[in-house]
């Protein structure tokens, strides 16, 4: 049986995609996410969310009042999801930072921002933000800690949702003949540095992470 190792725990039915798959499945989280004791100013009207951690540092503070009054700039779907669930106006949605930043230059130029983020966090929006002279301020809600664990052994694939996970499992591991399954392609120039046996998901999403892992191993 072909095993592979995920870099961030799975949900339920993501698990259960993968275990009918009859593929073995070990998982940890290759990081941990600490929330800052940051106060978030509440009074603006547009909020750039590039993670899922961002948004909850933000629900968490401003869950007593009407989400309805802000506006939400977010990359990726499962972001984009968590908002309107939480009833925030989702005015624009990106794959990616850089697609965001293009469109927030394009398309809301006049307009000023509030960058929630995490120490992490890539420097291809603020740098086109600056260029462009949109007006935006940013504030760090949460930190991204490495959470190194030696495994003794290897793996037929390996899962990395974050340029962070694959930076971490090299802490006290090597890569070996391992496929890499990358979410996306800042993850997927992260591993070229280490491998060059890499497939990027198609969608950035965990489900099509795991799909494409699925899929490669049926066919060997």
């Amino acid at each position: 049986m072909k095993t592979v190792l995920s870099t961030k725990m799975l949900s339920l039915p993501q698990k259960e995609l993968f275990l009918n798959s009859g593929l073995g499945l070990v998982e940890y989280d290759a990081l941990k996410i600490d929330f800052l004791n940051t106060e978030i100013p509440l009074d603006h009207n547009n909020y750039i969310f590039t993670s899922k951690n961002a948004v909850k540092a933000f629900l968490n503070q401003a869950k007593a009042l009407d989400l309805s009054n802000y506006n939400a700039f977010c990359v990726g779907e499962k972001t984009k999801s968590i908002l309107e669930e939480n009833g925030v106006k989702v005015i624009e949605m990106a794959e990616n930072a850089s697609a965001l930043a293009e469109i927030l230059v394009k398309k809301h130029q006049k307009e000023s921002f509030l960058f929630l983020c995490g120490n992490k966090r890539r420097d291809e929006l603020p740098a086109s933000l600056k260029k462009n002279n949109v007006q935006y301020k940013e504030l760090e809600v949460y930190r991204t800690q490495l959470n190194a664990k030696a495994f003794q052994r290897d793996f037929d694939g390996i899962l990395f949702f974050s340029p962070s996970g694959i930076r971490s499992y090299l802490l006290k591991n090597t890569l070996g003949n391992s496929t890499l399954f990358c979410i996306g392609n800042t993850t997927a120039a992260e591993a070229q540095k280490h491998s060059k046996n890499i497939i990027p998901a198609n969608k950035p999403t965990i489900e099509n992470v795991l799909v494409q892992a699925i899929n490669h191993f049926k066919h060997l």
